[in-house]
């Protein structure tokens, strides 16, 4: 997704509240390989549109 490139990385928790959803279930989210995200050193990383995309196609439901 090349138009959002200029879109900022967001964290875990401000995943997680933009879902409406804990912490918990992200991590579980990033062990399964399911949820979009990068990881930057120690952090994971994400674009709200991409997981937006992702619980959209129906992604969170693989859990």
């Amino acid at each position: 997704m090349d138009n959002n490139i200029n879109e900022p990385w967001v964290s875990t928790n401000e995943i997680a509240k933009h879902l409406g959803v804990t912490k918990d279930t992200v991590h579980k989210w990033i062990k399964s390989g399911t949820i979009p995200c990068n990881r930057v050193g120690k952090l994971w990383k994400f674009k709200k549109s991409e997981v937006d995309a992702w619980i959209k196609s129906g992604g969170a439901k693989e859990i």
